[in-house]
């Protein structure tokens, strides 16, 4: 995925201006930023669903206003904030119909399709909870089924918009693993928005920071999640120390 002088505002305020990133198989992106500074407006134009107002963005070479929405749909895949469940659907159900975009003119699902579904639930824990109406679910539960559909399309390019929202610490941890290793077993591309910086920064290869003014940094994690640059990102004192292996972020007071 290429972006090429992307600009994106909302009524005159310029969010992102001039924004040159390149997105490759097999790196986990985290898109960090204030409230307000343009991370999920650029998710949903990455994923087609916002116009693009100026600049490009090529999706395997191609342009992407140039896809159809059935094969864009076999490339990337979006993971959205919030949703709203109108219908009792069950699980199951719900995880299926993110292989749609593979069923062409089949009206119904195949074996394949279902073991595509089957094995999404399983890795989010959520197996047993198959046959459940979506409606019935906690809002952790409800997430993880929304990942699983995620999982279910098979889509090279995956935008999460804060994919650990409302999931338990365990489940933040096992999810974050399992990004990390649709990237590093599958070659798949993951970008996230996330707010925590230590979950964050535990599979994040790369980072892209949004100022909120139309300024941006993007680069490698340890190079641009520095205590210096998210102080200026976030508008809040940011330390940063090693605890044994890890790396930890935390305002100071």
């Amino acid at each position: 995925m290429d972006i090429r002088n992307l600009h994106l505002s909302v009524d005159k305020r310029v969010l992102i201006n001039n924004l040159n990133w390149e997105i490759k198989p097999g790196e986990c992106w985290c898109i960090i930023g204030r409230n307000g500074a343009g991370k999920s407006t650029l998710l949903r134009t990455l994923a087609g669903l916002r116009a693009i107002e100026s600049g490009q963005v090529h999706v395997q070479g191609k342009p992407l206003q140039d896809w159809s929405l059935e094969n864009l749909a076999r490339q990337r895949a979006f993971l959205p904030q919030s949703r709203v469940d109108a219908f009792g659907y069950t699980a199951l159900d719900t995880v299926m119909s993110a292989r749609h975009p593979y069923q062409d003119a089949h009206y119904w699902e195949s074996a394949a399709d279902m073991e595509f579904a089957l094995t999404a639930l399983r890795e989010l824990d959520v197996e047993d909870m198959a046959q459940r109406d979506v409606r019935s679910l906690s809002g952790g539960e409800r997430q993880r089924v929304a990942i699983a559909a995620l999982l279910a399309q098979n889509a090279q390019w995956l935008l999460l918009d804060e994919p650990a929202n409302a999931l338990d610490l365990g489940h933040q941890v096992s999810v974050m693993q399992l990004f990390a290793r649709l990237c590093q077993q599958q070659n798949k591309a993951v970008v996230m928005v996330s707010h925590d910086l230590n979950l964050a920064h535990r599979i994040a290869t790369h980072a892209l920071l949004l100022m909120g003014d139309g300024q941006w940094l993007a680069g490698l994690a340890d190079d641009v999640l520095s205590a210096e640059k998210l102080t200026h990102c976030l508008g809040h004192p940011i330390e940063r120390f090693q605890h044994g292996e890890q790396t930890l972020f935390i305002p100071k007071n």
